[in-house]
């Protein structure tokens, strides 16, 4: 053997060694590693568990990864300190807000009606299908019970704005307010007669409601009858012969019809409970609609002039004063179904309620006109 092979077996020797030695001590590392990895305090299981696999996944000699063929996964069961995953805030559904409705045949005509603004009542006005809303008063007082004329170009109604309730007069577009009444008394629900001559009113005179007429320009104001005693919430037939209104003088609000000389007065209905008073005539002047019920369970219901044919058109949510649209194929109405004064139609039968209106003030008292 030569000095030089000698030299290269003795080199040979300690690559031998130092590799084995390397081997033990990478070895040893792992079973550390692996000691420590099982017995840990697992701040986060997810990063410990990726750093040990990057660890292990060194590439090898021909670049490839090397992985262990065991490694023991951590018993997520058994750790301790574990934090707990913070769900994302999830934000309130949205409050539904109102859809207008899509009609087939749209109702025509105009609806005055009551709006409340912060503390005061207001009269606003919109078509028939519930489209163009808008306000026409803006007073601190209480304007309200209004009915547009029959050629639907004004509109009357109630108001205290100057003291006590009176009676006034102004276009559709809120301009000409004109006051027409003077001291009589409270006055409320006026309605323009058919042929645009008179106005039909409550008046309250020393707290007995009867009903009372004027000329349309305020002029010549005078009770109906003055022996027919109470009476509330009047409103014309059809041809104007007739006027319609509420009454206790037998006991009980029923509903009664009156010439407007204060002649042949006739009963309609008899033994319904609880009517609230205001009704409205339908176009062919053969029935009339009305409500009735106790209080926050009221429904809109259609009789005969002759008493007959009762038919209650609403069942629940409250449902109160009703106006015929002036082609006969609507009725408007107020109702809490959905938590709030709404305005609403319906078909005569009381088939396809729809809400036309839909905002967070107290929208009623809703009159149909052209």
């Amino acid at each position: 053997m030569s000095a030089n092979e000698s030299k290269q077996d003795i080199k040979l020797y300690l690559a031998v060694l130092l590799g084995g030695g390397a081997l033990v001590f990478i070895c040893l590392i792992g079973v550390i590693a692996g000691v420590y990895y099982k017995g840990a305090i697992l701040p986060n299981a997810a990063k410990t568990r990726t750093a040990l696999v990057m660890l292990f996944e060194t590439p090898g000699a021909d670049g490839t990864p090397v992985v262990p063929t065991s490694v023991e996964t951590p018993d997520l069961a058994t750790a301790t300190n574990i934090p707990t995953p913070t769900r994302p805030a999830i934000a309130p559904s949205p409050t539904p807000t109102f859809a207008p409705p899509t009609w087939v045949e749209p109702p025509a005509g105009k609806i005055v009606y009551t709006c409340t603004e912060g503390d005061a009542d207001q009269i606003c006005l919109m078509n028939g299908d519930g489209t163009h809303q808008a306000q026409l008063t803006n007073n601190t007082a209480t304007s309200f019970y209004a009915s547009l004329a029959p050629d639907g170009q004004t509109i009357v109604f109630s108001s205290n704005r100057d003291g006590g309730f009176e009676l006034y007069r102004m276009n559709l577009d809120g301009s000409g307010l004109a006051r027409l009444t003077d001291g009589i008394g409270s006055l409320y629900a006026p309605e323009v007669s058919p042929n645009g001559n008179r106005i039909v009113f409550t008046a309250d005179v020393g707290g007995i409601q009867s009903i009372w007429l004027m000329r349309r320009d305020g002029s010549g104001p005078r009770p109906v009858s003055r022996a027919e005693g109470d009476g509330f919430d009047p409103t014309w037939s059809p041809d104007g012969n007739r006027i319609a209104f509420a009454s206790d003088r037998n006991g009980s609000v029923q509903l009664y019809t009156i010439t407007p000389n204060g002649t042949n007065l006739k009963q309609v209905t008899r033994g319904i409970k609880a009517i609230g008073g205001r009704s409205s005539w339908s176009p062919d002047g053969e029935m009339l609609a009305f409500y009735a019920g106790p209080n926050g369970d009221r429904n809109i219901y259609v009789i005969g002039l002759d008493g007959k044919g009762l038919l209650q058109l609403t069942n629940g949510g409250d449902n109160l004063g009703p106006s015929f649209s002036p082609d006969g194929k609507w009725i408007v109405f107020t109702s809490y179904r959905d938590g709030n004064n709404e305005i609403y139609v319906m078909h005569p039968d009381g088939s396809e309620v729809t809400r036309i209106t839909g905002t967070s003030r107290a929208d009623y008292q809703p009159r149909w006109g052209p």
